[in-house]
């Protein structure tokens, strides 16, 4: 990920703190992933990067589950199961 691209990303992050709910073409829901989990998309110079994330309003924070270049015009089963597991032990842990 090029530096441009990172620094997108952060301001993309630091809206979504804010509390703003972003949409497409930055942003769409990932419901296959879990319930308020979504698709962040950054361009890059010449490529394109999806970042998973939670937003879990009851902590107020945003976790990241997953970064990645997009290749396809689906996410791949293995990306979307690696994101649920993810999501899963971030629950487990926050339940303790």
């Amino acid at each position: 990920m090029s530096e441009n691209a990172r620094i997108e990303t952060g301001f993309l992050l630091r809206k979504l703190q804010e509390g703003e709910n972003l949409s497409l073409p930055h942003s769409r829901p990932m419901p296959d992933i879990g319930n308020a989990c979504h698709e962040l998309r950054v361009k890059d110079e010449n490529k394109e990067w999806r970042l998973f994330y939670f937003v879990d309003s009851d902590a107020e924070a945003i976790v990241v589950l997953g970064v990645e270049e997009k290749k396809t015009r689906t996410t791949p089963k293995r990306t979307i199961k690696t994101c649920q597991d993810r999501l899963k032990s971030y629950e487990d842990v926050k339940a303790h």
